[in-house]
């Protein structure tokens, strides 16, 4: 009984001192300006209502991207398979590829809602996913990141942040 007391006295000390040990985290978000993207669309390809909603194919046809750590092009592959509901509201489902000045390949899968606001403006959110092999933009594969979108003549912008 005397070496269990002092196992569980052991152990809560350990966790107490531990738990001060760690420093508290922020509870306020932070960001960074990560890139602002442009992309060209091919005419919409449109499938009709499916049993998901009215299902609408976007083509993506090129662009470019550019920020502070990471600029190039986006490659003319990919589309957002978008599904348009009754009530208005835009889910997007896009897959593209971007291609750094240096060569490098990042694979970007994002979904996102447009939908209109009361005030007459867009809400145009996305949240990109990257995927790559190169080891100078390795860092994105687990980068959090929030675009906010908006509509080009001939195709779709974003201005991109990662979350810190």
């Amino acid at each position: 009984m005397k070496k269990y007391k002092s196992t569980v006295i052991n152990f809560i000390f350990l966790n107490l001192f531990f738990i001060q040990a760690v420093p508290a985290q922020k509870s306020e978000l932070e960001y960074e300006f990560l890139y602002e993207i442009e992309a060209t669309l091919d005419s919409t390809i449109v499938l009709g209502k499916t049993s998901l909603g009215n299902r609408m194919i976007h083509p993506v046809t090129g662009g470019s991207f550019e920020g502070p750590k990471i600029k190039g092009e986006v490659l003319p592959i990919g589309a957002d398979w978008a599904l348009s509901f009754d009530s208005g509201i835009k889910k997007l489902d896009v897959d593209i590829v971007l291609k750094t000045d240096d060569d490098a390949l990042i694979y970007v899968t994002y979904t996102g809602f447009i939908y209109p606001k009361e005030d007459g403006s867009l809400y145009f959110r996305v949240v990109p996913i990257f995927e790559t092999s190169s080891e100078k933009y390795y860092w994105l594969n687990h980068t959090i990141a929030v675009g906010i979108g908006r509509r080009i003549e001939g195709g779709v912008a974003y201005t991109v942040y990662a979350i810190k």
